[in-house]
Formats: structure tokens, C-alpha cells, sequence
């Protein structure tokens, strides 16, 4: 049984910094590129930071870049997302998702959510 459990949101005040876990277990973390997502109230989902099994290169939505850094532990097949100078726009609950990387492009796991929230 695949499952992804993020931990780590919660409410911090603007400037403020936050570090999310995802724990995966039940798949093979080194063929799954592993992907933070987001959504706010009222928008869609949208991605937010991605890194590949190897963890050689990154990507980053353009409203973090500078201020998130998505990181990988595959001997814990854990995925981290430190989130800095967090903004009210930040606002929303954040999804670790597991992407199968070819050939096994057809497997994609999401966890349940973590509620983060910047508010003074």
C-alpha cells in the first residue's frame, strides 16, 4: 500500500519559514520524481517545486523561486520543501505528489494535504 503522509505546515506569521516533510512508503522512492503542488481557496492545484530521483537538477514554480528549496532523502524516501519569507499568497494546502519517471510514467501517488498558513 503506497501511501505519502506531509507533515510540517501549520500558521506563521509573514517573513516567517516553514519546513514540510513528505514520508512515502509502499513504492520504490528512486523512480518517482517527487513534486510539491499547492492550492488556495477559490484557485487551482499548482505545482510548486519538483526534483528528480537523482536530485541533480530542480524546478520551481516562478511566484518561489529564491525564497523554497525542495530537497530529497532516498535513504529515508522523504521529500522536504523549506519554504522562507513566506507571504500571505502563500496561503494554501500543500500536496506531495510521486510521479513515476519513465518507463513507469503511468504511477502517480498524491498525500492527503498539509494546511499552511501566513497570517498576521
Amino acid at each position: 500500500q503506497v501511501q505519502l503522509v506531509e507533515s510540517g505546515g501549520g500558521l506563521v506569521q509573514p517573513g516567517g519559514s516553514l519546513r514540510l516533510s513528505c514520508a512515502t512508503s509502499g513504492l520504490t522512492f528512486t523512480i518517482y520524481v517527487m513534486n510539491w503542488y499547492r492550492q488556495a481557496p477559490g484557485k487551482e492545484r499548482e505545482l510548486v517545486a519538483g526534483i528528480p530521483s537523482d536530485g541533480a537538477s530542480t524546478n520551481y514554480a516562478d511566484s518561489v523561486k529564491g525564497r523554497f528549496t525542495i530537497s530529497r532523502d532516498n535513504a529515508k524516501n522523504t521529500v522536504y520543501l523549506q519554504m522562507n519569507s513566506l507571504k500571505p499568497e502563500d496561503t494554501a494546502v500543500y500536496y506531495c505528489n510521486a510521479q513515476g519517471q519513465w518507463p513507469y510514467r503511468n504511477l502517480n501517488y498524491w498525500g492527503q494535504g498539509t494546511q499552511v498558513t501566513v497570517s498576521s
